[in-house]
C-alpha cells in the first residue's frame, strides 16, 4: 500500500520539525542529538507497530496521518532507500567538508582504524559469536562485517560541543568516512556469499573484496575530475555548479553499484574527497561557500531523517527477543571492543615506532574506543539481510537481534557518557600553548576594540560618561585576561615559536591565493600550483622549521619537471606551444607570488608581532624577505627576455582590480538605493563581459623562430636568401634557462651553439668568459675534434641556434669563408681564455651582459 502524497509530505515534514526541535532540548540535557532522535525514532515505532496490530482499532480506523507513519515505518522505509537515498549524501557531505590536507598528517592511521579494524573486527566478533551462536561462522562474520561501521556525527557534535582537538576529530571522521566504504564491500562480499551457500573460496572473497574497492577508487577519480570539467563553463553560477555536485553523489554512487560493479560506497567517498580537494579552485569562493552550505543542509536532512527511519526499525527488530538474544549481544559488545581495542593499543604504537606516523595520544585512543558509536548504516545492512530471500529466517533475525541491541548499546551507554569521559580526560581544555595565543589574542583584540570604540564615540557624538563606562569594562577584561596568562610569552622556545609563525605564514598564504582568485586576479590553474606550494611550505614549516621552510621555498623556484618535459618536446621536437604555456604560467605565478609575499610583510607586522614577539618577527620578516628577493630575482630574469609579456600581466592584473572596484561600486550603490535592481544588473552584465573580454591571459611568444633568429647575427648578414634558408634548415632554435649548464668541460661534443640573446659564462676551471648577444660557442670541439675544453652554463634565459657537427661541416665544406671566420673568432677566444686574467665581454659584469 503507496500512502498518499499529502499525508506523506506531512509526516516527513512533521518528522524533520520534531527532529530540529530536539536540537535545544539535546543541549540542555548535554546528551547528543541523535540519541534523543533514536529514542524519538523507538517510539514511532513502536507507535506504528501497535497500530498494525490492532491499536487504535488498526490502520483502517485510526487517522491518515497515523496510517501513512504506521506504513511509512513497516513497509516504505527499506534497505534501498537507506543505501541509494539518504547513503550518498551523507558520505558525500563528509568528504566534501574534509579537509584533506590535514586528514593526508593522519593518513597511516586513519586507513589502519578505518580498513585494518573493519577486517579484525569482523574476524574477532565471528569467531567469538561462531561456538555459541545457532547459525554458521559465515554468518557471524556478516554480523561482524556490520556492526564495523562507525557514526561519527554524535561524536563530532560532542567534541564541537566541548572544543575537543581538531587533530581528534580528523581522526574519527577520516575513519568513519573510509571506514564504511570498507565495511560495506566487505558486507557485499560476505552477503553474496551467504546467499550462494559459503559456495566462494577465500582467495575468489578477497579478490571481490579488492576489486571493488580499486574499482570503486578509480571511478570515483574519474568521475569527479568529470564533473569538475564540467563545471569549467559553469563558474559564476552557483546553481548551477551545486546542481553539478548533486549529480556527482547519486551518479558516483549508482553507476559505480548498479553499472560496473564495483563499490559504490568507496566511487562517492573517493568523489567527494577529490572534488572537495580542488573544488575551491573551480569555482568562485562565493560559490564554493553556497555549495558547502547548501551541503550542510542537505548532511543535516539526510542524517536526520536516516537516524528516525532507523530507530523505526528497532521495535521490529527486537519484538520476539530472548534472553539468550541479551547474551549473544553481551558477547557481541565485549568482542568488537577487543577488537578496536587491539587495533588503537596494539597496531598504532608500530606505526610511531616504524615512523610512519606521529603518536597518537593515549586520552585520544581511549576516546576513539568508546566513541566508536553505530547507528543508522549498521540498522540499514541488518535491513538488508532481513530483505534477502536467499537466507534463512534464523540468520536473518540473528543479524537483525544482535545488531540491533549492539546499536542501543552504543547509543545509550556509549553516546551518554563520552562527553564525561572526555572532561576527565581533559581533552575539553586548551592546551598551555593554546591557552597563551588565547591570551594574547583577546589582549589583542580588546586593545582594537577600545581604539574602535574611541572613534565611534567621536564620530556619532555619543556622551563621555557611556564612552568611559564601556572602556572602562573592556580595561577590566584586559587585566583579568593578563592576570590569568600573568603576561607571560608563549611557553615554547624561540625555534617553536619561529616554527609556528612560519606554519601560519603558510595558512595564510592559502588565503591570500584564494582571494586573489576571487578577485579574478590568478587563474584556476596557477590557483592550483600556488596552493600546492603552500601546502609543501606549510609541511616543511611542521616537520623542519626554518630551515626546511627555506629549503622549500628555494625548490619551489625550481623549474618541474611538466617545464623540462615541455622544454624537451620544444628542443627535440619542435613544439614550441606547451614551453610557452608552461613558462607563462611560472610568469603568472611569479607576479602573484611577489605579490602574496609583500602582503605576508604586512600580516607579520600587524598581525603576528603582538604573538609572538618582536625577535621572532623579525627571524619572520627576515625569511620572508629572502623569498621576496629571490621571487623577484626570477622575474626580474624573466622579464629581461619577455618584457612586453610581462607589462601585459600587470595590465592584466591592474584590469581585474579595477573592475572589481567597479563592481564593487555599483552593489554599493544598489544597496544604498541609488539605483534599482534592472540597473545593477545591467551595470554587472557588463562587467562580466569585459572581463571576458580583457581578462583572458595573454599568449607568450616564446620568440624562437629559426629565421628571425638568425638574422640577429653579423655572421649571416652578407648571406644571400637562398644560403641564409640553407643555414635556417640546419639551426634548432633553443630557450636555455638561468643556471642551465649547457656543455660540460672535459665531455666530448659535437654541436655548438649561437646565442641570439642572453649572456653565458664559460668556465675552464681557472679562467670565466662571459659571452653575450651575436656570439656563439662550442664550436672548437668540432673544429679540433678534442673534449669540451670549458663548462657554459646560462646566466639568464637564452634564446639560442643549435647546430650540430655534421651539419656544421657539411656546410662548412660548400661555404669555407664562414668556417674561416668561425675559426678566427674562436682562437681570438681561447686567447681570451688563456690571458693572464679573467676577461668578459666589452668588460661588463655577467649581469649586464646578460642585459
Amino acid at each position: 500500500m503507496i500512502p498518499d502524497l499529502v499525508p506523506l509530505i506531512l509526516v516527513l515534514v512533521g518528522l524533520a520539525a520534531v527532529a530540529s526541535l530536539l536540537v535545544p532540548v539535546a543541549q540542555r540535557l548535554a546528551l547528543p542529538h541523535s540519541v534523543l532522535l533514536a529514542l524519538l525514532g523507538i517510539a514511532l515505532g513502536a507507535l506504528a507497530a501497535w497500530v498494525g496490530a490492532g491499536g487504535l482499532g488498526g490502520p483502517d480506523s485510526a487517522s491518515a496521518l497515523v496510517r501513512t507513519l504506521t506504513t511509512v515505518a513497516t513497509e516504505r522505509v527499506t534497505s534501498e532507500v537507506f543505501l541509494t537515498l539518504f547513503l550518498p549524501v551523507l558520505l558525500f557531505q563528509t568528504g566534501l567538508v574534509m579537509e584533506v590536507r590535514r586528514m593526508m598528517d593522519d593518513i597511516a592511521p586513519i586507513l589502519v582504524l578505518a580498513i585494518i579494524a573493519v577486517l579484525v573486527s569482523t574476524f574477532v566478533v565471528g569467531l567469538a559469536l561462531a561456538p555459541i551462536a545457532p547459525v554458521g561462522l559465515l554468518a557471524c562474520l556478516l554480523l561482524g562485517a556490520i556492526i564495523a561501521t562507525t557514526d561519527p556525527v554524535a561524536v563530532v557534535g560532542i567534541f564541537r560541543d566541548v572544543g575537543a582537538p581538531r587533530r581528534l576529530s580528523i581522526l574519527v571522521e577520516g575513519e568513519s568516512l573510509f571506514n564504511d566504504a570498507a565495511a560495506i564491500a566487505l558486507f557485499v562480499v560476505l552477503l553474496g556469499a551467504l546467499s550462494y551457500g559459503g559456495g566462494m573460496s577465500v582467495w575468489e572473497g578477497t579478490w571481490l573484496f579488492a576489486t571493488g574497492f580499486l574499482g570503486g577508487v578509480l571511478f570515483g577519480v574519474v568521475i569527479a575530475y568529470g564533473a569538475a570539467f564540467l563545471m569549467r563553463p559553469l563558474r559564476g553560477h552557483a546553481l548551477a555548479e551545486t546542481a553539478i555536485s548533486v549529480a556527482l553523489a547519486y551518479v558516483s554512487y549508482i553507476a559505480a553499484d548498479k553499472l560496473l560493479g564495483v563499490s559504490g560506497v568507496v566511487a562517492v567517498v573517493t568523489a567527494a574527497l577529490v572534488f572537495g580537494a580542488t573544488g575551491r579552485t573551480r569555482v568562485t569562493p562565493e560559490s564554493w561557500r553556497s555549495l558547502t552550505a547548501l551541503w550542510d543542509h542537505l548532511g543535516y536532512w539526510a542524517a536526520t531523517l536516516v537516524f528516525l527511519f532507523a530507530s523505526m526499525l528497532v521495535p521490529r527488530f527486537l519484538q520476539d527477543i530472548s534472553w539468550t538474544d541479551l547474551g549473544l549481544v553481551a558477547v557481541t559488545v565485549a568482542a568488537a571492543f577487543v577488537a578496536r581495542a587491539l587495533v588503537l593499543y596494539g597496531l598504532l604504537p608500530l606505526l610511531t615506532v616504524t615512523g610512519l606516523a606521529n603518536r597518537v595520544e593515549t586520552a585520544y585512543k581511549t576516546v576513539i574506543l568508546w566513541g566508536g558509536l553505530r547507528g543508522a548504516v549498521t540498522l540499514a545492512l541488518a535491513l538488508a539481510v532481513t530483505e534477502d530471500p536467499m537466507l534463512p529466517a534464523d540468520i536473518q533475525r540473528f543479524v537483525a537481534v544482535l545488531a540491533t541491541g549492539f546499536v542501543l548499546f552504543t547509543l545509550l551507554i556509549n553516546g551518554t557518557t563520552l562527553r564525561p569521559m572526555i572532561h576527565f580526560l581533559g581533552l575539553d581544555r586548551l592546551s598551555p600553548l593554546d591557552q597563551a595565543l588565547r591570551d594574547k589574542a583577546v589582549s589583542l583584540a580588546l586593545d582594537n576594540v577600545g581604539e574602535k570604540l574611541g572613534g565611534i564615540a567621536a564620530s556619532y557624538h555619543l556622551s563621555p560618561s557611556a564612552v568611559e563606562a564601556v572602556n572602562g569594562w573592556y580595561d577590566r577584561r584586559r587585566s583579568t585576561v593578563d592576570a590569568e596568562g600573568q603576561g607571560t610569552a608563549l611557553p615554547l622556545s624561540a625555534d617553536d615559536r619561529v616554527r609556528l609563525g612560519l606554519v601560519t605564514l603558510a595558512g595564510h598564504e592559502e588565503v591570500l591565493y584564494l582571494r586573489h582568485f576571487g578577485d579574478l586576479t590568478v587563474s584556476r590553474r596557477t590557483l592550483i600550483t600556488l596552493l600546492a606550494k603552500a601546502g609543501r611550505l606549510r609541511d616543511a614549516a611542521k616537520t623542519g622549521g626554518s630551515v626546511a621552510y627555506r629549503r622549500a621555498a628555494r625548490d619551489s623556484l625550481q623549474f618541474r619537471i611538466e617545464y623540462q618535459a615541455a622544454n624537451w618536446m620544444q628542443r627535440r621536437l619542435r613544439i614550441d606551444r606547451w614551453l610557452a604555456f608552461k613558462l607563462a604560467d611560472r610568469f603568472e605565478s611569479l607576479v602573484i607570488s611577489r605579490i602574496v609575499l609583500e602582503e605576508l610583510m604586512v600580516f607579520i607586522h600587524i598581525k603576528l608581532r603582538g604573538l609572538l614577539g618582536g625577535p621572532v618577527t623579525a627571524d619572520l620578516k627576515s625569511i620572508v624577505q629572502d623569498r621576496i628577493d629571490s621571487c623577484r630575482a626570477a622575474l626580474e630574469a624573466l622579464t629581461a627576455q619577455y618584457p612586453g609579456y610581462a607589462l601585459a600581466l600587470e595590465q592584466r592584473f591592474l584590469n581585474a582590480a579595477g573592475l572589481r572596484f567597479e563592481a564593487q561600486e555599483y552593489r554599493t550603490l544598489f544597496e544604498e538605493s541609488v539605483i534599482n535592481q534592472e540597473v545593477h544588473g545591467d551595470l554587472q552584465t557588463a562587467v562580466t563581459a569585459t572581463w571576458r573580454t580583457l581578462g583572458r591571459r595573454p599568449r607568450l611568444d616564446l620568440g624562437l623562430s629559426a629565421e628571425a633568429l638568425a638574422r640577429r647575427f653579423d655572421l649571416f648578414m652578407d648571406l644571400d636568401s637562398a644560403t641564409l634558408n640553407e643555414v635556417v634548415s640546419t639551426l634548432s632554435p633553443v630557450l636555455a634557462t638561468p643556471g642551465e649548464v649547457l656543455m660540460v668541460r672535459g665531455e666530448r661534443g659535437d654541436f655548438m651553439y649561437f646565442i641570439a640573446s642572453g649572456a653565458l659564462q664559460i668556465d675552464t676551471g681557472d679562467r670565466q668568459l662571459i659571452l653575450g648577444s651575436g656570439q656563439f660557442f662550442g664550436e672548437l670541439a668540432i673544429l679540433t675534434g678534442r673534449r669540451r675544453s670549458a663548462t657554459v652554463t646560462a646566466i639568464g634565459y637564452c634564446q639560442l641556434l643549435r647546430l650540430s657537427g655534421r651539419d656544421f661541416r657539411r656546410f662548412a665544406k660548400r661555404h669555407p669563408e664562414l668556417r674561416n671566420r668561425i675559426r678566427v673568432i674562436a682562437t681570438d677566444r681561447m686567447t681570451d681564455l688563456f690571458s693572464a686574467a679573467p676577461k668578459t665581454v666589452s668588460g661588463t659584469s655577467p649581469r649586464k651582459a646578460a642585459e
